[in-house]
């Protein structure tokens, strides 16, 4: 089954799982709206309805005039439906959502890599 899905002008192709999930909180299935930034990381921590994510990005530091390498953690909720398809070390795209709870405001949009496929 495919959806076609507008983000920002551009059409994205969206693979779906072929049993569909009954939770409320999917943003493909339910009626969980996604809108705002897109952030990718790697999985370091997988939970039932819930991922953590960590990527690397560049701070700025005024005082010394040079940049450092910062890491950043994200929860984001991880749907019924894609929860066979991603694990620990593979590589995601999550978007931003309505607050879902105290720590989680993302949910998981698209697996890019798995954690073979990243080193190659």
């Amino acid at each position: 089954m495919k959806i076609v899905k507008k983000t920002e002008g551009r059409v994205e192709k969206l693979e779906l799982a072929k049993a569909e999930c009954k939770n409320k909180d999917c943003h493909i299935h339910g009626n969980l709206k996604t809108r705002g930034k897109f952030f990718k990381g790697k999985i370091i921590k997988k939970f039932p309805k819930r991922i953590v994510i960590e990527f690397e990005r560049m701070v700025y530091v005024k005082k010394y005039e040079r940049y450092s390498k910062s890491k950043t953690k994200m929860h984001a909720r991880l749907p019924d439906c894609m929860k066979d398809k991603i694990n620990v070390g593979d590589y995601v795209r999550i978007q931003e959502c309505r607050p879902l709870s105290k720590i989680t405001h993302f949910v998981v949009v698209e697996k890019i890599k798995n954690k073979e496929e990243k080193g190659k």
